[in-house]
């Protein structure tokens, strides 16, 4: 359950009791804070976290069950938010999600991941190698993980860009723009935006009122107010992410209408061929069946060259319609 707990001041690392009472009181001593990371924990398990950092049971339960959307809660003792990674699964070019719940107060912060896509052992090795930001407290932890967040959403928006340039050019392309398996990587495609836009849309609300722009200008519980500047520059990143998987889902729209437009011409085409084979395919059948009768006073019936004639009659009613379909761009 515990992946790492520690204690920080003045930007450097100290390992931390096991005991998460005696964790913060120390943190406090030293003015400092303590990180505690967790994964996936139990009720059980984190009962105890629970209890002693005195984390709201609203919030509690949330860390628990997961599949939350991105959010901010304040509570009385404690800050919560969550956040959404997204991981671009290149073996099978799918999107996946997890979760990270983070619990800020004055000298501590839990952190909870659910999933695999999650920055957070990364987050921790690069914050511990910036003492100077991390010695602005449990601010810098918050910032941290919601610019990693926010910036392999960059990545993952960059991956989907080219995927989608691959099924552009695959449904513009001269025999494979028709195919049922073109229009089910359409769909599929379509989904992957859906949830890429599940994780990125709701953030931005929470990041503006970190970042106390627009109507939100009052200050956040338990984050310095000096770090606004910093989740401003994380808020806009947010901003292209959301602008990039707008634009991802304009276009996809647009190749799947294109693509329904392109199977209806191909269908008009398709039509338009039978029907002239079967005019061509009528006149002969007509002229026979006419001749078929065995009426005794026919027209040349009796005339030696009627069969050759016919026949020629026939074959020259056939290229003329075949030149007047093939003109037409019917054949």
């Amino acid at each position: 359950m515990i992946v790492d707990c520690a204690i920080y001041r003045d930007g450097h690392r100290k390992d931390g009791p096991e005991d998460f009472s005696d964790a913060l009181e120390e943190a406090r001593a030293a003015g400092g804070f303590v990180w505690i990371g967790l994964h996936e924990p139990s009720e059980k398990e984190f009962s105890l976290v629970t209890e002693e950092f005195a984390l709201h049971p609203l919030a509690v339960e949330d860390a628990l069950k997961a599949h939350q959307r991105p959010k901010l809660e304040m509570y009385d003792d404690s800050l919560f938010a969550v956040l959404k990674p997204v991981v671009y699964e290149a073996e099978s070019d799918r999107v996946s999600t997890g979760e990270v719940m983070v619990f800020l107060g004055d000298h501590f912060v839990v952190t909870v991941r659910h999933g695999e896509g999650s920055p957070l052992g990364a987050v921790r090795r690069r914050l511990e190698h910036e003492p100077e930001m991390l010695g602005r407290g449990p601010t810098a932890v918050l910032y941290a993980i919601a610019d990693a967040v926010v910036d392999h959403y960059l990545d993952v928006a960059t991956e989907l860009q080219t995927d989608l340039e691959e099924l552009e050019a695959e449904v513009f392309s001269p025999d494979g723009g028709g195919s049922r398996r073109t229009a089910s990587r359409i769909y599929d495609f379509k989904r992957q935006i859906l949830e890429f836009r599940r994780a990125t849309g709701p953030l931005a609300l929470p990041l503006n009122r970190l970042a106390g722009s627009g109507p939100f200008g009052a200050a956040v519980p338990y984050v310095d107010e000096r770090a606004r500047p910093f989740f401003r520059d994380v808020s806009d990143h947010l901003t292209r992410v959301n602008e990039s998987v707008e634009g991802l889902d304009r276009l996809v729209s647009d190749i799947l209408s294109a693509h329904l437009a392109q199977m209806s011409v191909r269908q008009n085409d398709d039509m338009r061929k039978i029907s002239a084979w079967a005019a061509m395919a009528a006149v002969p059948t007509m002229i026979a069946g006419i001749y078929g009768m065995n009426f005794d006073h026919m027209p040349e019936l009796r005339w030696v060259w009627s069969y050759p004639a016919v026949i020629l009659v026939m074959a020259a009613l056939e290229v003329a319609l075949y030149r007047l379909f093939k003109h037409r761009g019917w054949l």
